[in-house]
């Protein structure tokens, strides 16, 4: 039977809205904000904590943390990514209903992670995988293979959708049947020739 697995961020939610607000809280401005964000991502999506991620962006921002900057920038670049697409979330619920095997595999920090799993679209997932968690990343192979063997099934057995073309690819060459996401409606088409 097949698994359908999704990434998060910018398939299941919106873009994140909230850098330029989490750069104002470090009196940066947004370009240089957004270049730090980017550039430590990938350290704060395989379990840095929330204060080395943040120090690592003020510093690259030339921006100093107070006392309760971690705190707020970590509350408001959660609330950034917790906006869930209505196509998408209607596609959830459909594939829900009909019993499909869903899985989560997404690149997320620890403290999205926390905040995700206590929302009711998380329930739809009888697997859920977030790289901070387990240490790698999208695109390392590694990670495909945690999540089939947390499946207990086979890389063919699953259809996974991600909306960076690195990722779909690296999906591929571990065997799953990868798709760049166009959308809930693409997804539909997709799973439907299936």
């Amino acid at each position: 039977m097949t698994w359908v697995v999704f990434d998060y961020g910018e398939v299941l939610c919106t873009r994140t809205e909230a850098l330029p607000g989490l750069a104002a809280r470090l009196d940066s401005s947004p370009e240089r904000f957004e270049s730090a964000y980017w550039a430590h991502r990938d350290a704060y999506d395989r379990g840095c904590t929330d204060e080395e991620y943040w120090s690592a962006v003020a510093a690259s921002a030339g921006a100093t943390l107070d006392a309760t900057a971690v705190d707020d920038l970590t509350r408001g670049d959660v609330e950034g990514w917790s906006h869930l697409d209505p196509a998408s979330a209607q596609l959830l619920d459909d594939l829900a209903r009909d019993g499909a095997r869903l899985a989560l595999l997404s690149n997320a920090p620890i403290s999205f992670a926390r905040f995700a799993e206590r929302q009711p679209w998380a329930q739809h997932f009888r697997v859920r995988v977030f790289s901070a968690d387990v240490g790698c990343a999208k695109p390392d192979p590694k990670i495909f293979r945690l999540l089939t063997d947390r499946l207990g099934a086979e890389p063919g057995d699953c259809v996974f959708f991600d909306d960076r073309a690195v990722n779909v690819t690296a999906a591929q060459d571990a065997g799953l049947h990868a798709h760049l996401w166009q959308g809930a409606d693409h997804a539909r088409r997709v799973l439907f020739a299936s």
